[in-house]
């Protein structure tokens, strides 16, 4: 963490200035896009690339170097790849990342919970987080997920990573939930139900409309009215729930994001200024290297760079992608990026740092 803060001024001066050029701070890699869940919310199953390799992801993690500190390792699904917990390794072992974080739709309740714990083992000194996605409780979410029986196996993926949790103390289980026209009606509902499942974190986000997703007019999202009343609920009960640390720390921000995504959509513009492109970046399982997957415009190929992330990163292509974005070009409630820019708006840490002190 003490990372990230002390290179809030420098990324700031990177927006601003143009200087010091740096790499990312978070990365999302998506792995595959090969997914066994068929989601009314997602198409991402209908895309096809040609997967980066073990030996493909060792240059790149060497060309990018200690920079990153958290990296998302996304699909599809993941834990579809046989090296899967390899790819983590080689990041884990060039790049020396502070967090892990691994989403799953729960399906490989076998297979995930063994590839989970050599994760755990062979990252000590990494946060790992798993992210259970659950969209509904039981019949509901296997309807929206578009898989029979999904929410069962996932309910067996989720007790056997709650015997790993207490044998690993770097490995921590999250609860995610898109929030879409299918269930923003039930959110207080679903809420507690898995919360009685007692993770380390429930985190939702807005449905999307992405290009990476293959869901441009999906008409998933749901309408501002109907979300806000869902993230009142949801920031109600993050009050309501007893967190101290850095718990409360992260409720605060996530306090924000909520009242943040209904601004986002109603005024159609960016509310804090946007720093995919400069702190965050995506790359995709055939080496596009993206600003972010809502548009999922490639500023470069890694396999055309040699596998050299900075010669994309600071290319000409890059620079008026990122002249774009100052400009406020474009705007979304992405959550992965969200965050990221709330880390570097001063008043929001400011805002965050006095609900902690409140709360104490």
């Amino acid at each position: 963490m003490l990372k990230i803060l002390l290179g809030i001024p420098l990324y700031k001066s990177f927006r601003a200035f143009g200087f010091p050029k740096l790499l990312p701070l978070n990365i999302t890699l998506s792995v595959t896009y090969r997914c066994n869940s068929r989601c009314r919310t997602c198409g991402v199953y209908n895309k096809q690339a040609e997967e980066f390799t073990i030996d493909e992801y060792e240059k790149l993690f060497k060309s990018l170097g200690k920079s990153p500190y958290w990296f998302t390792m996304s699909g599809g699904e993941p834990f579809l790849r046989n090296d899967f917990a390899d790819i983590c390794k080689k990041a884990y072992d060039i790049c020396s990342p502070g967090i892990i974080n691994i989403p799953t739709n729960g399906l490989l309740f076998e297979r995930i919970p063994v590839e989970a714990e050599k994760i755990a083992s062979l990252c000590p000194g990494s946060d790992v987080i798993i992210n259970l996605s659950l969209d509904d409780i039981g019949e509901r979410h296997d309807a929206i997920r578009g898989i029979p029986g999904n929410f069962d196996k996932s309910m067996k993926t989720w007790s056997s990573l709650k015997d790993l949790r207490k044998k690993y103390k770097n490995l921590s289980l999250g609860i995610h939930t898109v929030i879409s026209r299918l269930n923003v009606d039930r959110i207080p509902e679903i809420y507690e139900d898995l919360i009685k499942l007692e993770p380390d974190s429930y985190i939702t986000e807005i449905a999307e409309e992405r290009v990476e997703l293959d869901t441009i007019g999906a008409g998933i999202t749901p309408s501002v009215e109907d979300y806000r009343r869902a993230a009142e609920f949801l920031e109600e009960k993050l009050h309501s729930r007893e967190q101290a640390g850095v718990s409360s720390i992260t409720r605060s921000f996530r306090q924000r994001y909520y009242n943040m995504v209904p601004e986002i959509l109603s005024e159609k513009k960016q509310v804090l200024p946007c720093y995919a492109g400069f702190a965050s970046a995506h790359i995709s399982p055939d080496g596009d290297v993206w600003f972010c997957c809502i548009k999922a415009e490639s500023v470069g190929n890694l396999r055309e760079a040699n596998y050299d992330f900075g010669k994309i990163w600071f290319g000409k292509k890059a620079a008026v992608e990122r002249e774009k974005i100052k400009e406020g070009a474009c705007y979304c409630p992405l959550a992965n990026a969200a965050y990221t820019n709330m880390l570097h708006h001063v008043p929001t840490l400011f805002r965050v740092g006095w609900s902690v002190i409140k709360g104490r």
